[in-house]
């Protein structure tokens, strides 16, 4: 998330008119999707106030209909969703009862 975040401080109108920028910010998304797919069942549960399906779809959407991407609902996510998920996984960091990955 750092990552995007970085960028992201150039503004919507430097994602939205530099292909190499917002090409690299989605990758960064998709793989935070990846990452979210790869968690188990039980940990999905066991921190249900994430939205796992959401995160996960959004990655099947930017993976599979490139061509279809709206830029304007992908700066949402990034200016609204980024930002309350990086406090959701500090949250989780912080209780380590719950940390099961995988499994």
């Amino acid at each position: 998330m750092r990552n995007i975040e970085r960028y992201a401080k150039q503004g919507r109108r430097v994602f939205e008119e530099d292909q190499l920028v917002h090409t690299w910010m989605i990758h960064h998304i998709q793989i935070i999707g990846e990452a979210a797919s790869k968690l188990t069942p039980t940990f999905r549960k066991a921190h249900s106030q994430v939205p796992w399906s959401q995160i996960i779809t959004m990655r099947h959407v930017l993976v599979h209909d490139y061509l279809g991407i709206d830029l304007s609902e992908v700066w949402a996510v990034i200016e609204r969703d980024l930002p309350v998920l990086k406090k959701q996984i500090r949250n989780m960091v912080k209780s380590p009862a719950k940390r099961q990955t995988r499994g």
